[in-house]
């Protein structure tokens, strides 16, 4: 496949109410989107990073740098690529894997548009609609953490994921399960905010029969989530940890985790997505769809993944509507705690062109 020209595009997307965790506050999510055009049809991919960086080390400044400089000019200099192409392009560049996610997913979209295959029929999705659950902020109140709570379940939302952090963790965690009963689905993050001297701490979580706990510990502290596990009932998922394939082969190898939160845009692609879910299910370790406040754009490719059979835990697929006022594309909405997997060539969806063009803070083709 010849690709012609790649666009770096950034949007602003406002959100409907501000999204608190443990490492800071969002207001708007701020899209890094690009596209891969080629003669015969054009591709789309969505950078997960964000404006700093707090959640990893990538930002969206410093994606569009190093795609402008380093990774676009790797992919456009063989004349043609394929999306499997990509990785081995740009694996002398260290790291930016949201970066590579990004570019891989736009020139793949291309590539099974082309071809007329549906992005979840090319990975080995099997479902057509997968279970979505709800991620919900830190609030400033008990009160409104439960209102919060109970509006997602009017939407029809089966599992609730709590943001925690220290000095908001046991108190709206107790609260949320007393209020709503022993049969919601609950689990917890905490986004890397707790340290090895935490331990006996975030033991006092089992008796609120979670489903799990999302990466208490730093990403790079493989021992300490070891030891939690040893410690308490309660299932431990690696989210940040998760970076590769072969990353989690030895979290497994070493006990660390009993569940794993596989995100495309965080591991690299959806191809390394593919290999990580692999991994899990030849280990019979349950895998889910995390989500970094996607647009529609990344929303549609992550439902793809999700139908893979080894997804057997609800993802972070929200409604568009959970989120934004206005996405870029046609608003996805969860029925009954279930989404439709998108059917259409590629990731199955496009940009509505009034929206994208509205939403538009900044735009650059980069061409061989």
């Amino acid at each position: 496949m010849k690709i012609t020209g790649i666009e770096l595009r950034l949007v602003d997307l406002p959100l409907v109410t501000p999204f608190q965790t443990s490492f800071g506050v969002e207001l708007s999510r701020h899209a890094l989107l690009v596209r891969a055009a080629t003669d015969d049809a054009e591709g789309w991919g969505e950078c997960v990073a964000i404006d700093d960086p707090v959640y990893s080390s990538e930002y969206a400044g410093g994606a569009i740098d190093v795609l402008k400089r380093f990774l676009i000019p790797a992919v456009l200099a063989p004349g043609r690529v394929t999306a499997a192409g990509v990785a081995p392009l740009v694996d002398k560049f260290k790291g930016h894997r949201m970066a590579k996610a990004a570019l891989e997913t736009a020139v793949l979209d291309a590539e099974l548009r082309i071809a007329g295959l549906p992005l979840s029929g090319y990975l080995g999705g099997v479902r057509p609609a997968v279970p979505v659950g709800v991620s919900v902020g830190i609030t400033d109140t008990i009160e409104k953490l439960l209102d919060n709570v109970q509006g997602y379940l009017d939407e029809g939302y089966g599992r609730i994921k709590l943001k925690i952090q220290p000095g908001w963790d046991l108190e709206p965690t107790r609260a949320v399960r007393e209020h709503f009963g022993d049969d919601l689905m609950l689990q917890v993050d905490a986004n890397t905010a707790y340290g090895p001297a935490d331990l006996p701490h975030l033991v006092k979580l089992d008796p609120f029969d979670l489903l799990l706990i999302e990466q208490p510990f730093d990403e790079e502290d493989l021992r300490t989530h070891t030891r939690l596990r040893e410690m308490s009932t309660t299932p431990v998922c690696l989210d940040e940890s998760i970076l590769s394939a072969r990353s989690t082969v030895d979290a497994l190898a070493i006990g660390a985790c009993d569940i794993v939160n596989i995100k495309p845009g965080r591991v690299g692609g959806f191809l390394e997505a593919r290999r990580i879910h692999d991994v899990c299910v030849a280990h019979g370790v349950p895998v889910w769809c995390g989500g970094m406040l996607e647009t529609g754009l990344g929303r549609a490719a992550n439902l793809a993944l999700a139908a893979l059979p080894g997804f057997t835990l609800p993802g972070d697929i929200s409604s568009s509507a959970r989120y934004f006022d206005r996405d870029l594309t046609e608003p996805f909405v969860a029925e009954g705690g279930m989404m439709a997997v998108p059917t259409g060539p590629g990731i199955g969806i496009d940009p509505d062109p009034q929206a994208l063009s509205e939403l538009t803070t900044w735009s650059e083709w980069v061409t061989a």
